[in-house]
């Protein structure tokens, strides 16, 4: 896996054409070679890749990116990129922050509900993560920073994504499914900068 961030100045924002999270992901998507067939596109193929926007201030815009491939040299703004250690996801317990797509299926309706409240968003992410994602969250460090809206217009439709940056620390209890997690990211929305688990290894574990 290949980890890089990419740095945009202002001028490169306004080059670009950066005015919503739309414009950002094709901004993203334009420094990969999409290998996809329309066919496992439907079927949500993962990409190969994934993206998380920083943010910025009036000096420039931040974006993480891990892909499986190294990425295009950029037209505008400066990429950094270098291989993800193999030693890097051996570790037992890390420190994370993640923008999620928190959301649940309706039993009755069968459609996807957005969760908005930050406690019920806490425990949906806890109840989730060991048999969805490999890890179990500690409870103590979690933490719901920011909810966030994304909206855009694709292909003249209005698409809104209900976004939860979370914090905390986890415990890998399956390894297997912990590194794929990593690898092709968590939740829904992972095209427009959800799911990348942004993770750093703890030494010592306080998760009961």
């Amino acid at each position: 896996m290949i980890a890089s961030i990419l740095r945009l100045g202002p001028k490169d924002i306004k080059t670009l054409r950066i005015t919503d999270d739309y414009s950002l992901h094709r901004v993203v998507y334009s420094l990969f070679e999409d290998r996809r067939t329309e066919a496992e596109k439907n079927a949500s193929v993962p990409s190969g890749f994934l993206y998380a926007d920083k943010g910025g201030d009036s000096n420039g815009r931040l974006i993480l990116l891990l892909s499986d491939r190294e990425p295009r040299k950029p037209e505008h703004g400066k990429l950094e990129s270098k291989p993800v250690d193999e030693k890097f996801l051996t570790f037992d317990r890390y420190r994370f922050d993640v923008l999620i797509n928190p959301t649940k299926r309706d039993n009755k309706s069968r459609k996807i509900i957005a969760l908005r409240d930050r406690e019920e968003i806490a425990q949906w992410f806890i109840n989730k993560a060991p048999a969805s994602w490999g890890f179990a969250v500690h409870s103590a460090t979690l933490l719901v920073k920011t909810l966030q809206v994304k909206q855009f217009v694709k292909q003249a439709h209005s698409v809104t994504h209900g976004g939860a940056e979370l914090t905390g620390e986890l415990e890998v209890v399956d390894r297997a499914l912990f590194i794929k997690s990593f690898q092709q990211g968590i939740g829904r929305g992972r095209a427009f900068g959800f799911g990348l688990l942004q993770i750093a290894p703890l030494k010592v574990s306080i998760i009961n």
